[in-house]
């Protein structure tokens, strides 16, 4: 069996098949199916075929119980990234803004530790998480719900663009194949198959990155969690995924740390809000002159660097 035909079967009929159907369509497909042509359309269209049975395939997620068949690849890096050591970030689509910082800084610092960062390409945690990597110049990967030629949502366009200079946009879905809700659960299956460990930023109940969570613990992947207010909607899937045996994250260290990876010294400069500490967010605005915004993710930023600590809402050094 062709694994290739098989993918473009599935794009040719709208279904997700991992392994090749019975009856006669399947059948009469494979035997009139070009292979060399498709590759070279493929190939004249910017796009590559990772089959499953090929040495390059990723061995954790050949692994996972449902691997795909193989995987469409857009993007300048070679397929060997995707075997690198790699951690998924995902989160709420409608994520908050103390949120999407978190995402934002912690995609970075494990970024220039050396981890790929694998996400979703979807809007809030998914897309800060890919910016995140590329802030740090480092390796990011996308993967899509639907076919590899298309950018969804077509807003992250340009993002994408920026994914493909570095690093890989992937796709189990041959080009042609339309988003579908369905698709996206199967999508994080990849997401987590990827990768080594998962993070958990944001998320209601029920929501997509729970799946994602979910297939990662199945595959005995390690699971974390960013604690939340437990008043949030959008804490509820994350303090529910502590409930459950999560890793709470607190730092980046502590993801580094599940790869064995030392995280580096503290950064030697000094952010100008730790000469004001202790204070409250709204103080370091008043003293600083500074947006809200703009203080709320440099408190973010050094808390995940370990560098300051939050209590009753005053930020202090940490010790």
């Amino acid at each position: 069996m062709s694994e290739l035909a098989l993918a473009a079967f599935a794009s040719e009929t709208g279904t997700h098949l991992i392994r090749a159907p019975r009856g006669e369509r399947w059948r009469s497909f494979e035997r009139r199916f070009d292979e060399r042509a498709y590759l070279e359309r493929l190939a004249a269209a910017g796009y590559r075929f990772l089959p499953r049975s090929s040495p390059g395939f990723p061995l954790l997620l050949r692994s996972i119980h449902d691997p795909p068949t193989g995987l469409f690849l857009r993007g300048a890096a070679e397929p060997e990234l995707l075997a690198q050591p790699s951690v998924a970030i995902v989160g709420a689509r409608a994520s908050s803004g103390y949120g999407a910082s978190v995402a934002r800084s912690l995609a970075r610092e494990l970024a220039a530790a050396g981890l790929v960062v694998v996400s979703g390409l979807a809007r809030g945690i998914d897309a800060e998480a890919h910016r995140g990597a590329l802030e740090a110049n480092g390796a990011t990967v996308a993967v899509l719900g639907c076919g590899i030629d298309r950018d969804y949502p077509a807003a992250h366009a340009e993002l994408a663009r920026r994914i493909a200079d570095s690093g890989l946009i992937v796709s189990e879905y041959a080009p042609g194949v339309e988003p579908a809700p369905w698709r996206f659960p199967a999508r994080n299956r990849i997401v987590a198959g990827l990768c080594a460990a998962t993070v958990v930023v944001e998320a209601r109940e029920r929501s997509g990155a729970l799946i994602t969570a979910d297939l990662a613990l199945e595959e005995g992947r390690e699971v974390f969690a960013v604690p939340g207010e437990i008043t949030s909607s959008l804490s509820a899937g994350t303090n529910a995924l502590l409930k459950l045996g999560a890793a709470p994250l607190t730092s980046a260290a502590d993801v580094l740390a599940s790869f064995g990876i030392e995280p580096e010294a503290v950064r030697a400069e000094t952010s100008p809000l730790l000469e004001l500490l202790p204070a409250s967010a709204d103080e370091l605005v008043r003293k600083t002159g500074l947006a809200a915004g703009e203080v709320a993710r440099a408190l973010v930023e050094l808390e995940l660097e370990g560098r300051v600590a939050v209590c009753d809402g005053v930020y202090r050094r940490a010790s």
